[in-house]
């Protein structure tokens, strides 16, 4: 009975190839019950039998290689991914991914949720690195949205392929939108103003949909001006309105356990049918809730259903984009099927080590050379710290087929040419002994290294694994060889207590304690009364190691950074950028007794390096570059390979006082080359070379642009060195004399060309106008200001070696209206001591004081010919008597609005007054709120 069903479901029209998708997801659509197709609403979609589908499950995670999965080729963290700057590069080591990918999928089932993993890639992260101490700075690309953008379509088409008709893999867009911040992420709210929204945050996002390269989206933990991500009306009236030209629609995830946020600890809903029917209306089609567990999101949305919260239509149009996918990654039709040949054997396969090695070395950044490298002969080199013999895993990537460290790869080159390597990690190896019963910590003895901020992690001396703590009983064992968890069991701290040390878990807080009968120990005190007493020995001095290793040797290479899953990590932001005091010591130690020392920084984010870029000769920067870093830092620090990474985000110094991390204004706040105010250490597009390059005629078609044209931007760029080398010549352009705060400059373009000694290249740019727009508060759209404009060629952000004046032509922009217009409180020009908030449930932004002093906003050059009142849409539900609304014109006072309590604060009224004065003509309006009500909009209008 079974053969004969699927036997008559392969005969049904969603199975015929000839039909076009539209209408056999029609078809497929209408044989599915209601029942069934709310069951597919979950990220775990069950197998319907009687119609021959199978179970299908939304993501697997493929941000730099396939990961989660076992092993798999590991690239370079996505950070070092945009230090390329090269896009083929991107292309292809996504298309590598992709393809083990579609291995896994067919070769490697796995033995939960559908039993085949899934071809719906969780990847790439467009989300803009902001601040360099976002804890998931490594998974983005850059901190600038074209070059996001351009590095992420280039990531997508190699995720999906070329083929006209089937996808090899489809990408999930992360985290829509306005999200870098980890600390309390699902109850901090996002401030973004339309500027900051516009030409920022969706400016990353948009141009990766509107190519069509992008298949998903996946919502963001955070709020944006007070609501959750996940019922924002951005993502249909943003993300899926740029989809509706590529024919294809998107479809749209959540994120783990985010619809449950959203009663729970968001409380924005009162319960989960309400929440869940929200998210799925504003335009979430797969809930990633529960884990395997359907029941329990699904029977939510069944009450939603029952109650009237959403209707069939809701649920249709969900699994309908689902479908859409499935049936687009071959899923229906596996004899068409053009990736079914692939088999496991392109799982870490020589060409995709040899691309691995490839994006390493192109990803390294030379940040500082005073003629120490490349590194000439066969030197001895010391090669010291934390990191100097071994790689790290992060959260997102797979496990790594094999490990080429800093050290193995100095020594397997230098090992041909007569060099030599000697290592010191200056990790201290101590001995921990028991008060109580004498014994050592583990009977072994350990080697540490120290994170910062006391955080430490103990590696046994006896087989070289990581010290873990064992919750289930709080045991200890040393016998983890990679620290990758979510919750980190392997970190550790020693707190003095008289002539002792207390044993203490950084994750449960809690202290070792040794049983007085059987001498077990365990981390069960709660408090430091309670925790066992330790003898701490130092049976080897970590820093005098280095030093003698540094004394012996002809150079000493010191290799500090971050371990991905410490001080840094998804649900941890760092409290600032500098080095860690330990390797901060280390590094000045061995400085001081070898003046030949080179710095490699192996990171997931920017440190603050003042003291390294004054003191030493060579300062390198690589992210935790995969299977393949080592091979890739000995081919650049020994001249084997040029350096031609490039920075994707501002290293800011030391003592330049970040803003907030939560002040997510990047114009007010002056984050970012575009804003930022103070010289950085290492600007935004810096990196060195062991060649030299000169950019000269610098020529544009027309020094003329209008709103809806185009210029094309030529340059020649030649190798004046005696080398091969890369350069990435970086395009961007200005606003003088702006009406608006402009950016300092901004990327519009950027090319990555390799010169050979003496060769010289013209490079042709096509600079459209909208790259000069601006978003235009008044009037609700990009525009380009008439004016003066300049063209720059630049080596980073702050060097520009070239210049050109370009003028846009255009009608001069008008007067804001606001005589008779609804001008929104959020389409300020500026503000102080205001923040954003939603105006209902579903839509729209307010505007409400930020603490208790009043909230100032600016409009400029406004309209006021004949206005004679002025009405404000208020809501409030309870304060201080005596909240007004104030609106002034310089020093005049026009009008001053008592402001009724509203009773809620989605309940809106509307409070009034007649000005005190007649007011003619355009002026500067300035709106002054005078308490904790809520400013949605207002008006003016004239007599009669």
């Amino acid at each position: 009975m079974v053969s004969e069903s699927v036997s008559a479901a392969e005969r049904l029209p969603f199975r015929d190839p000839a039909l076009s998708t539209r209408k056999r997801i029609d078809d497929l659509l209408e044989r599915l019950t209601l029942d069934e197709r709310i069951a597919m609403l979950h990220q775990y979609s069950p197998a319907v039998p009687r119609l021959g589908v199978a179970a299908f499950r939304t993501g697997s995670e493929a941000l730099h290689g396939v990961a989660w999965l076992g092993v798999a080729t590991v690239f370079p963290q996505a950070v070092g991914l945009g230090a390329t700057w090269d896009e083929d590069l991107v292309h292809r080591v996504a298309e590598a991914t992709s393809v083990e990918l579609r291995a896994f999928h067919y070769h490697r089932p796995t033995a939960i949720g559908t039993g085949r993993n899934s071809l719906q890639a969780w990847a790439p992260v467009l989300n803009l690195l902001r601040d360099p101490r976002w804890g998931r700075n490594e998974e983005g690309y850059s901190e600038d949205p074209l070059h996001t953008a351009r590095l992420g379509i280039a990531f997508c088409r190699g995720m999906t392929g070329d083929h006209h008709r089937f996808l090899r893999t489809a990408t999930v867009l992360k985290h829509y939108l306005a999200y870098n911040n980890e600390d309390d992420r699902c109850v901090t709210s996002s401030g973004v103003r339309p500027r900051v929204l516009q030409e920022y945050d969706l400016a990353a996002f948009r141009p990766v949909i509107a190519s069509g390269a992008a298949t998903g989206a996946m919502a963001a933990y955070n709020l944006v001006n007070g609501r959750p991500c996940h019922v924002t009306p951005l993502i249909e009236t943003e993300l899926r309105r740029w989809a509706e030209p590529t024919g294809h629609e998107l479809f749209v995830v959540s994120d783990a356990e985010a619809p449950s946020n959203l009663v729970d600890p968001e409380h924005y809903f009162d319960d989960h049918a309400e929440s869940h029917a929200a998210a799925l209306k504003a335009g979430i089609d797969s809930f990633t809730d529960h884990g395997e567990d359907s029941a329990t999101p699904i029977g939510r949305l069944r009450e939603a259903l029952e109650r009237g919260l959403i209707d069939s239509a809701d649920v249709d149009r969900a699994v309908r984009r689902q479908l859409e996918i499935r049936f687009r990654l071959g899923e229906f039709d596996p004899d068409l099927d053009p990736y079914a040949s692939i088999g496991p054997e392109v799982i870490d396969s020589p060409e995709h080590r040899a691309l691995a090695l490839e994006a390493a070395t192109e990803s390294i950044v030379l940040l500082r050379n005073d003629g120490l490298l490349p590194l000439q002969g066969a030197p001895r080199i010391a090669v010291i710290g934390p990191l100097a013999d071994t790689l790290c895993e992060d959260w997102y990537s797979g496990t790594l087929p094999y490990q080429v460290t800093v050290a193995g790869g100095l020594q397997a080159v230098l090992g041909d040419r007569g060099g030599e390597v000697v290592v010191a990690d200056g990790a201290d190896r101590v001995a921990l002994r028991s008060r109580t019963s004498g014994e050592l910590l583990g009977k072994t003895a350990f080697d540490v290294v120290d994170w910062g901020d006391g955080v430490l992690t103990f590696k046994s001396v006896e087989n070289g694994r990581y010290l873990s703590l064992k919750r289930e009983d709080g045991s200890l064992a040393a016998d983890q060889e990679q620290i990758k968890s979510w919750d980190v069991c392997e970190t550790f701290r020693l707190v003095p207590v008289d002539d002792s040390v207390l044993f203490q878990n950084v994750f449960t807080g809690r202290y070792a304690v040794v049983d007085p009968v059987d001498g077990r120990v365990s981390l069960t005190a709660e408090t430091p009364e309670a925790a066992e007493r330790w003898e701490h020995e130092l049976l080897r001095d970590g820093t005098a190691e280095a030093l003698a290793a540094a004394v012996s040797a002809d150079v000493a290479v010191v290799v500090l950074g971050n371990h991905p899953l410490i001080h840094g990590r998804e649900t941890e932001d760092r409290r600032s950028i500098a080095l860690p005091a330990s390797q901060d010591s280390l590094l000045r130690a061995v400085a001081g007794v070898r003046e030949d020392t080179a710095l490699v920084v192996m990171s997931s984010y920017p440190y603050a390096l003042d003291w390294a870029d004054e003191h030493l000769p060579a300062v390198v920067w690589t992210s935790h570059g995969g299977q393949e870093t080592g091979r890739a830092l000995a081919a650049v620090l020994l001249g084997e390979a040029e350096p031609s990474g490039r920075l994707p985000q501002t290293w800011y110094r030391g003592d330049d006082e970040l803003p907030h991390p939560l002040d997510y204004d990047i114009i007010k706040a002056g984050w970012t080359y575009q804003y930022h105010r103070a010289a950085p250490l290492y600007p935004f597009g810096h990196g060195l070379s062991y060649t030299s390059f000169a950019h000269r005629d610098l020529i544009l078609s027309s020094d003329t642009i209008t709103q809806n044209s185009s210029v094309d931007v030529s340059v020649t760029v030649t190798n004046t060195g005696s080398r091969p080398g890369s350069e990435v010549v970086q395009l961007y352009v200005r606003a003088l004399d702006a009406r608006y705060e402009a950016p300092r400059l901004r990327l519009a373009d950027f090319r990555k060309v390799r010169l050979d000694a003496g060769e010289s290249r013209v490079l042709t740019f096509r600079l459209a106008a909208d790259q000069l727009a601006h978003w235009d508060v008044a009037t609700s759209a990009f525009t380009v200001d008439p004016g003066a404009h300049e063209v720059l060629v630049a080596r980073s952000a702050d060097d520009v070696v070239l210049t050109a004046p370009l003028t846009a032509v255009g009608p001069p922009p008008v007067p804001r209206a606001a005589v008779d217009h609804r001008v929104l409180a959020a389409d300020f020009d500026d503000y102080s001591g205001a923040t954003l908030v939603d105006a209902t449930l579903t839509s729209g932004d307010a505007v409400t004081a930020a603490g208790s002093a009043p909230a100032t906003l600016w409009f400029r050059s406004v309209d006021l010919s004949g206005a004679v009142r002025v009405e404000a849409e208020v809501a409030w539900d309870n304060g201080d008597p005596g909240e007004r609304l104030e609106f002034w014109t310089g020093d005049e006072l026009l009008a001053s609005l008592p402001v009724p309590v509203t009773g809620g604060r989605y309940t809106w009224a509307t409070a009034s007054a007649s000005l005190a004065t007649a007011v003619d003509g355009v002026h500067d309006l300035k709106v002054v709120l005078h308490g904790t009500f809520r400013l949605e909009a207002f008006r003016f209008s004239a007599a009669g």
